[in-house]
């Protein structure tokens, strides 16, 4: 492991994450808000170990392996929830522990929240928590790769440890170049939304955190009661088409504008996305009609938003959906742990793991009746690799098994065994609403401190998706000279 060369890498993020907090600095300044310092006070602290790491470090970009790209990403990803969650601790809004879930929350697009009233939040604080969302949305690490300059050749390493899906694939030759255009794609869906949203009667400022939060696939608002407190079938319609953006494949955009829609709907996964979501939301609609929870115009309203936000994994509400027939809500937490489209904003297990997995075992009913045929397994017309698809069952089986290990600790935290697997199922999946606890814009004031740390433990595996993580717990990780 060349400690140097990570230490270089650490400081250069932490340097990043010291000018983010700058922007809500600024504006608690302009509204003469006592955050101010909190947030300089962060700023300082995050620039101060930032130096602190580059002065130790070495810059040999081109030196970085596969182990480093890891270590990166994941020790990456601890220290700026960590320093994300200073100024919560410094304002006093909440305690440490607190303050770290509502930083990984954050960083994770999780969007569940430990503050009980947001609304009378400064608007500082507010800011950061969009900010946090909208940078781990995108990722990090590939938001650094993109913006800082001579970051070296071996950043393919973080670059594919990062981005999420059984394969990191390139739109671009060069990584940077790939990160820059995703981020470039990024940034503009984020304007569009924001200035759609600013037409449709929201202010300047709701719009922004709003559209960070949608385009991150992250789900926090200003309001306790999330979207419902605009009650506008418009904002309801501008953030429903963005989260469907959000929960695609930016890569595939790219492909689309140098090669018509007809790229988007060529694409397996998407075809497969959006007909989930059309299915989906026409099944829960029907079911909400003919249990009179709603008449017909509002079912199909309330399916598709609900059924949009949970498969894009941004958690946004517009109603108490723990009040809807159990076959609407099932149907909710199936979306929940499949997630949206690999190399999107979105968590979950991937739509492109699901068609996979789903194709495998057609491949294998069909192997019983003639064992001496040979099935392939296509994606967009090309037969996918066996090394993948190992690679997807295996993903798929440490999923359950994480997701059953984390219940488990969960229900140790005194909570019930419903409450305890609806909780990991909703941040494992970075969706944030729970269901069958509370209400759908649960918050997790109440939660010990024990469990706040396995649900932060929970985001982070999810965001990561497992391997990034867990293989920095290996002794041999760090202790191996061998080149990775």
């Amino acid at each position: 492991m060349n400690f140097r060369l990570l230490s270089f890498f650490l400081g250069k993020l932490c340097l990043t994450c010291g000018a983010a907090l700058l922007l809500p600095s600024l504006l608690a300044l302009y509204g003469d808000e006592k955050t101010a310092y909190d947030f300089l006070s962060s700023s300082l602290i995050a620039g101060s170990l930032g130096f602190f790491f580059v002065g130790y470090g070495n810059a040999d970009g081109k030196g970085i392996t596969y182990r480093e790209g890891v270590a990166i990403v994941g020790l990456g990803w601890l220290i700026i929830t960590l320093l994300g969650s200073l100024p919560y601790i410094f304002a006093g809004v909440l305690d440490p522990v607190s303050a770290f879930f509502e930083s990984v929350s954050g960083f994770t697009t999780t969007g569940v929240t430990a503050f009980e009233k947001i609304s009378s939040l400064p608007s500082s604080v507010l800011l950061w928590q969009s900010m946090t969302h909208w940078f781990g949305g995108i990722g990090i690490v590939v938001v650094f790769i993109a913006l800082l300059p001579q970051v070296g050749s071996g950043t393919v390493h973080m670059f594919n440890a990062e981005v999420t899906g059984p394969t990191a694939e390139r739109v671009m030759p060069r990584i940077k170049n790939t990160a820059l255009v995703l981020f470039k794609i990024y940034a503009l869906f984020t304007l569009s939304a924001m200035l759609l949203l600013m037409l449709a009667g929201m202010s300047v400022f709701d719009a922004v955190t709003h559209s960070l939060s949608t385009i991150a696939a992250g789900g926090f608002s200003n309001y306790d009661d999330g979207i419902a407190h605009f009650n506008s079938p418009l904002i309801e319609g501008i953030i429903t088409f963005f989260m469907i953006v959000a929960g695609s494949n930016f890569g595939l955009y790219y492909q689309a504008s140098h090669n018509g829609l007809r790229a988007l709907w060529q694409n397996t996964e998407f075809r497969a996305y959006v007909s989930i979501i059309v299915l989906m939301s026409i099944a829960i609609a029907c079911n909400l009609y003919y249990n009179n929870v709603f008449n017909g115009t509002n079912s199909l309203r309330y399916s598709i938003f609900h059924v949009t936000s949970v498969i894009s994994t941004t958690g946004f509400v517009s109603g108490d959906f723990n009040n809807w027939p159990t076959f609407s809500k099932l149907g909710l937490l199936f979306l929940m742990v499949v997630g949206g489209c690999a190399g999107s904003t979105a968590g979950g297990i991937k739509v492109s793991r699901l068609v996979v997995l789903v194709k495998m075992v057609f491949a294998h009913l069909k192997g019983t009746f003639h064992p001496s045929m040979v099935f392939d397994i296509t994606m967009n017309g090309k037969t996918v690799p066996s090394r993948v698809i190992a690679g997807i069952a295996r993903f798929f089986f440490l999923y359950v098994v994480v997701f059953a290990v984390l219940s488990f600790l969960m229900a140790a935290s005194g909570l019930s065994v419903v409450e305890s697997i609806s909780i990991i199922a909703a941040t494992i999946s970075s969706v944030g609403p729970v269901l069958g606890v509370a209400e759908a814009a649960f918050v997790y004031s109440e939660i010990t401190p024990f469990g706040k740390m396995v649900v932060c433990l929970s985001m982070l595996l999810g965001r990561l998706e497992l391997f990034t993580l867990l293989v920095l717990l290996r002794p041999e990780f760090w202790r191996s000279t061998r080149y990775w």
